[in-house]
């Protein structure tokens, strides 16, 4: 997909797809690295401080860089504020809650994996709520990812695995990638104005709904205003999952096309566990690399079902 001005700086196609290959390859590397830093901020500061922080953050970076857009799209936007505040409240709110409370009690490793389970997720959805057509391939795709999350949750030895003794991270992660497919799913019926004025506007709707929950947590005692190095932890959140990822998976998504950007996605789980060893000396088992294998099995044999549908 060639876009006008990329035509009129004279760009082939093949350097097109070189750069959006680079963008999104960023794109997953920051996405897995927040896997890294949700273990990091364990202590340095409370998990809904890092949700409202972090969604400050970036909406304070978007005014300087996005208002043109919003200004733009703004009658059409306003005229979805109640659509596009639900979104930012379940996809970004919900799933950056849960994420990072689950990292409390999980490792980086796990949270890579099962969080790699999302484009599974993505294809329940579609079929739930829009019939979207489903072949045995992907189901067979559905099964293997599936298994795999349960395989890590499990440590790799099933007998001893009870769901209502399944550990309280990896509970939480299942909840919230479940959450952020829902939100994924809902991106279908967004309204037509451009990405980065939509991002704005979600971004400012997961702040402002964040509030209430860091409140929550300051009330009850629970709240921990960062340390000085949870600043800096929180200012990394903000500015590469948060504020870089989402622009450069817009760029790839412009250059060619949402269905192979999304194909990248899947590079995260590998990201994140490598990071996870190299950084947090975190150990890499057997299971692990099995659970691995099969998400990413799964999802291989996801798209391919979603190919032979097409």
């Amino acid at each position: 997909m060639t876009s006008k001005s990329d035509q009129e700086t004279g760009k082939s196609d093949s350097q097109l797809q070189w750069q959006a290959y680079l963008v999104l390859t960023l794109t997953a590397l920051c996405w897995g690295g927040n896997a890294v830093f949700g273990k990091l901020v364990v202590g340095e500061v409370s998990p809904m401080l890092v949700v409202s922080l972090r969604w400050l953050g970036v909406v304070l970076l978007l005014a300087v860089f996005a208002k043109q857009y919003v200004a733009r799209d703004w009658a059409i936007l306003r005229y979805h504020l109640v659509y596009i505040s639900i979104m930012g409240g379940v996809g970004f709110t919900g799933f950056n809650a849960l994420f990072y409370i689950a990292a409390h009690s999980t490792s980086a490793v796990n949270i890579g994996i099962i969080q790699g389970s999302i484009p599974v997720y993505i294809l329940i959805g579609g079929f739930i709520i829009y019939r979207t057509r489903v072949n045995w391939l992907q189901v067979c795709g559905v099964l293997t990812t599936i298994a795999g999350v349960l395989w890590v949750a499990s440590k790799g030895n099933p007998q001893e695995f009870n769901v209502l003794t399944m550990n309280k991270g990896d509970a939480l992660l299942v909840m919230a990638c479940a959450i952020y497919a829902s939100y994924t799913v809902g991106l279908r019926s967004r309204p037509q104005v451009s990405a980065l004025g939509f991002f704005t506007v979600m971004a400012a709707a997961a702040f402002v709904t964040s509030l209430p929950l860091a409140v929550g947590e300051l009330y009850l005692g629970q709240g921990q205003w960062p340390t000085p190095t949870g600043w800096w932890i929180v200012l990394a959140i903000t500015l590469f999952p948060s504020f870089a990822a989402q622009i450069l998976f817009m760029r790839g998504v412009e250059l060619i096309g949402p269905n192979r950007a999304g194909v990248f996605v899947n590079l995260v789980p590998v990201f994140a566990s490598l990071m996870a060893v190299s950084f947090l000396k975190e150990p890499f088992e057997a299971y692990h690399a099995l659970s691995l294998g099969l998400v990413l099995g799964g999802i291989w044999l996801s798209e391919r079902g979603k190919k032979g549908a097409g």
